[in-house]
């Protein structure tokens, strides 16, 4: 494993850590609202590296340690009314798709010329945006808990959404304490809600940085609807999609995969919005079977 380090991709600045030997075959992991590239538990990262991967994790734009877009406005009522089922919105500072062409950056940065694109929630939103856009330098796509862009097939739970949006606590302790808040979209079997407060410390004190939200969901409702690029893949993809994710319901992946010519399947039971520790085994050897056989 390296050290944390940054690379100019697409013209900011991008946070990444590498596991693994780099004469194996890349996997670049991209996750999703919010979420810092330590959100890919460290474990997961390391056990895909001693399976034969050079796994790359990354904060994406205005998170982590990477670029911010300080003092760049949304349209707040725009985008509210565009979430309550109104117009999309046409203008953001940013969109999936510039997210998206930030990967291939940093594959570029990185000397990486093909990879196997991994992307969660959001992430697998702009690893789509990269396997339509920029076909060439994907070796094969996995979309876990994800959706089209179609708002047919994006269902989430009142609760799950009414706690993604909330305004986070500016306090450290306060922010700890709501890591409770979690449990309304993660796996319900696996939840532990001491291993979520560490979490919830560890992403405080590394970077609090709340402001980003709105550009980031900005971003996911200018980009569109997806589906008609989708359709028209090459690639060999895998869909991972748990059965009780009340964030992104499994229709968003029932229909990825019914999109997607030759799209595989796999449906989790007893996960949610997440990939908790005792799910690794399954994903990971998930990953290494599809990556296996498209490098094949």
């Amino acid at each position: 494993m390296s050290k944390e380090s940054f690379a100019r991709a697409n013209g900011v600045d991008l946070c990444y850590e590498t596991f693994g030997d780099p004469a194996d075959p890349a996997v670049l992991l991209v996750m999703g609202f919010t979420a810092q590239m330590t959100a890919w538990d460290q474990r997961f990262c390391a056990d895909l590296a001693e399976r034969g991967r050079h796994v790359i994790r990354f904060d994406n734009r205005d998170c982590g340690l990477s670029t911010k877009f300080d003092g760049q406005l949304v349209d707040m009522a725009a985008l509210m009314a565009a979430r309550a089922g109104g117009p999309p919105i046409s203008e953001a500072p940013y969109s999936l798709q510039d997210m998206a062409a930030d990967g291939i950056g940093l594959l570029d940065a990185l000397g990486i010329g093909q990879a196997h694109i991994v992307g969660a929630s959001m992430g697998g939103m702009i690893v789509q945006e990269m396997a339509v856009h920029y076909p060439d330098r994907v070796l094969s796509m996995t979309s876990i808990m994800s959706a089209t862009g179609n708002p047919d097939y994006f269902e989430s739970s009142e609760e799950a959404m009414a706690a993604l949006l909330a305004p986070p606590p500016g306090d450290r302790d306060d922010y700890i304490d709501a890591a409770s808040t979690w449990a309304v979209w993660s796996s319900k079997k696996y939840f532990d809600l001491g291993e979520a407060r560490q979490r919830a410390a560890a992403a405080y004190d590394r970077s609090f940085y709340p402001e980003g939200a709105m550009r980031q969901m900005a971003a996911i409702g200018v980009s569109g609807d997806r589906e008609p690029l989708l359709e028209k893949l090459e690639l060999p993809v895998l869909v991972i999609h748990g059965r009780d994710d009340a964030l992104i319901m499994a229709s968003g992946g029932l229909r990825t995969a019914e999109v997607i010519p030759g799209a595989h399947l796999l449906l989790v039971g007893d996960m949610g919005h997440d990939i908790p520790r005792p799910l690794h085994p399954v994903v990971i050897d998930a990953l290494i079977s599809h990556t296996g056989l498209a490098a094949g």
